[in-house]
């Protein structure tokens, strides 16, 4: 399904990012790592969606009421007010950017609201001909819950815009010493973003002026403390300080990846502020990654049965061609930057334990059997990978796992390279369903990686599965 090992491509030079070297997050043990001091510590609040809602509905029923040629038909009121939240919801409307503007969502507002008047006229007009709403009350159901809804949701976002201008968050911004700095004084000078920096965390700490620059976790538990910190402004690869930026989130800061080197500009999940695209982090686990789970363990432990007859044949042919040693174990990281044992069917025998752990790739061996050239052309040496989906070790889909020697080289030259292990990796992804696989860029890898975990869906899963059943009928081999 994948490719065994990753190489560069041939003419591809690594991106220049502007932030350190990102390197591998090593495993947390029991007691050790960045912890915070004991005691209670309220999560900072988050901004409520009930109050839009509220408008919305408010304004949905008002004006269902006031027109008399509906005020007979409750169902098209109620049938109003849910059409209605379900748009806006779908557009994310009820979670507005961390400084409002109320003229930013107008044209979405109006338009889901003509929308939903619409579809229910239409159905109006089907199904009950003799109640069908005339042009007028069309028209004038549409601009008064416009008016309404447009009115109400101005009010609500005036008042959190003068809340957080009146009471910013302390912030500490995350990153090189100069990048931080620069980013820290972008939003001193604009306080209306309700974000106030107190304090860099970097690994330098001399020859740039500004705000107090802290390198030990102590130092940084210290200002958390003494300063109420409530948001983190991560202006470099996440990865880098995962464990970190994890007891920050567990101790209710906000975290914020902050683009300091790329036009602002909003889109997917994007905000602007200071001038700056930002993007809310999660570093915590999410509730949806039960269904990921669930989704690992049906189909991995249901296709295991399937075709544990073919793994049994696979394995009487690969003992008869090949000799002993059936199963291949290599050690390769995964979530977190934790090793994990990844098993496979083996297709090559390396000469010593240094060419298994440093080899680009044997997808051209010529030494290598027929068989074995067949198991890795159809990508059945990678079926027991179900195993370690199984166990938990990986995932159907994610970021391909590598071997450390490569994780070490590629995450000092690609900065985003580290960042891909924020989620388990997996046997498929989003990267090796666009063709990289083999001989392709690490940096494209990395792009399409860290793409899938920003915007990682259920749905998204089944959809790259989907993709790679339907490859399997053209396989290429790794």
């Amino acid at each position: 399904m994948t490719a065994e090992s990753t190489v560069p491509s041939p003419g591809g030079q690594p991106r220049d990012y502007g932030s350190s070297p990102v390197s591998v997050m090593p495993a947390r043990e029991p007691g050790s790592g960045f912890r915070l001091p004991a005691g209670p510590r309220r999560a900072a609040r988050s901004t409520s969606w009930l109050p839009l809602a509220a408008v919305d509905a408010v304004a949905a029923l008002v004006t269902g009421q006031a027109l008399a040629e509906i005020r007979p038909y409750p169902l098209f009121v109620v049938a109003l007010l849910l059409g209605v939240v379900a748009l806006n919801t779908r557009a994310s409307l009820y979670r507005p950017a961390p400084v409002p503007v109320f003229l930013d969502e107008l044209p979405t507002v109006c338009a889901r609201i003509v929308v939903t008047w619409c579809a229910l006229a239409a159905a109006v007009a089907a199904f009950a001909p003799g109640g069908a709403l005339s042009a007028r009350t069309l028209a004038l159901g549409c601009a008064a819950q416009a008016a309404m809804s447009c009115a109400g949701r101005g009010t609500v976002h005036w008042r959190r815009r003068r809340a957080v201008v009146l009471r910013p968050r302390a912030a500490l911004v995350i990153g090189p010493a100069a990048t931080a700095q620069r980013v820290a004084a972008a939003f001193l000078r604009h306080p209306n973003c309700g974000v106030q920096p107190v304090g860099v965390v970097s690994d330098q700490t001399a020859g740039f002026d500004g705000l107090p620059v802290l390198t030990t976790g102590e130092e940084v538990q210290r200002a958390l403390i003494q300063n109420g910190v409530r948001a983190v402004l991560v202006a470099e690869p996440p990865g880098r300080r995962g464990p970190m930026l994890r007891a920050l989130a567990e101790a209710g800061c906000e975290l914020w990846e902050v683009d300091a080197d790329s036009p602002s500009y909003d889109e997917d999940g994007r905000h602007t502020l200071a001038g700056f695209s930002c993007r809310r982090l999660s570093i915590l686990e999410k509730r949806t990654s039960i269904g990921k789970r669930f989704l690992d363990v049906a189909v991995s432990g249901t296709l295991l049965l399937l075709v544990s007859p073919l793994l049994l044949v696979c394995a009487i042919v690969l003992r008869l061609s090949d000799g002993p040693g059936v199963v291949f174990r290599q050690e390769r990281i995964g979530k977190d930057g934790r090793p994990f044992t990844l098993l496979k069917f083996r297709t090559h025998r390396p000469v010593d334990a240094h060419e298994a752990a440093t080899r680009w790739s044997v997808a051209g061996e010529h030494d290598m059997s027929g068989f074995c050239h067949f198991l890795r052309r159809t990508s059945l040496d990678e079926l027991l990978q179900l195993l370690n989906v199984l166990w938990g070790d990986m995932s159907l889909v994610g970021p391909r796992p590598e071997r450390p020697y490569f994780v070490a080289q590629f995450s000092q030259t690609y900065p985003g390279y580290a960042a891909r292990h924020r989620m388990h990796t997996g046997i498929t992804g989003l990267a090796q369903v666009n063709g990289l696989r083999g001989d392709t860029s690490i940096e494209d890898r990395c792009r399409f990686d860290n793409a899938y975990i920003d915007n990682w869906s259920l749905w998204q899963d089944v959809c790259i599965l989907l993709r790679t059943a339907a490859s399997l009928v053209r396989p290429t081999g790794s």
